[in-house]
């Protein structure tokens, strides 16, 4: 049986609720694919203490399910964060930030014991880099920032929607980065990240899933790293 994108989204959404632990707080993340699982969440929200969210998006979605939205710094400790992504490795290697929230998702994963990564399986990859790279960057810096990534042999490009600069819900701006083959995503975090005026890479490497819940045709599939 044939099933579309939004259906495996739905599928892999309805997976991670197994995850979620009662009387706690989730982490939960930003797009599509976590949409689903905020909608899911709703359905047994009696059972958990509320959600800190990796985005102002996310955060009114789940305030419109009725689910007490907590400010990370209210937050001790945090059992697991749920969220989607834009390509992953068979190791839990991660390209995040298609959305850009990769900085709040980075910040919000770095809090809880367990990244549990949803996505349909189109976004398994044997290699990260056919999904543009995103970079969030201070304003002042995009190009300065701009040229030192094209040194390292990417196509780094300002994402734009209708000709304006995309800001992050931080008021800053991405830098996409095309044609790349990121065969050590760990190192490559690390470099990136050490470029003066980056706030954050969207390679989740050095920290990336600790399960992934795939959507296939066959079924939800498990991958544990």
């Amino acid at each position: 049986m044939t099933m579309t994108q939004d259906e495996l989204k739905q599928a892999v959404a309805q997976a991670a609720i197994k995850y979620v632990v009662e009387n706690e707080i989730v982490g939960v993340g930003t797009g599509s694919t976590a949409n689903f699982f905020i909608d899911e969440l709703a359905k047994i929200k009696h059972k958990i203490k509320g959600a800190v969210a990796s985005s102002d998006a996310t955060a009114a979605r789940l305030r419109g399910h009725g689910i007490e939205v907590f400010d990370l710094n209210q937050v001790t400790s945090m059992p697991v964060y749920i969220d989607g992504a834009d390509e992953i490795t068979a190791q839990g290697a991660m390209i995040k930030g298609g959305g850009a929230a990769l900085t709040r998702e980075k910040i919000v994963a770095s809090v809880a014991k367990q990244f549990i990564c949803i996505a349909d399986g189109s976004k398994l990859v044997d290699v990260l880099g056919k999904f543009p790279l995103p970079v969030e960057v201070i304003p002042m810096a995009q190009v300065v920032v701009a040229r030192q990534l094209k040194a390292i042999g990417g196509d780094a490009r300002l994402r734009l929607k209708d000709g304006v600069p995309v800001l992050t819900d931080n008021g800053n701006m991405i830098i996409d980065v095309h044609g790349l083959d990121i065969t050590d995503p760990s190192l490559l975090e690390a470099d990136i990240n050490n470029i003066v005026g980056v706030v954050t890479v969207g390679l989740f490497a050095r920290h990336g899933a600790n399960v992934c819940l795939l959507g296939t045709a066959e079924g939800v599939k498990t991958l544990v790293f």
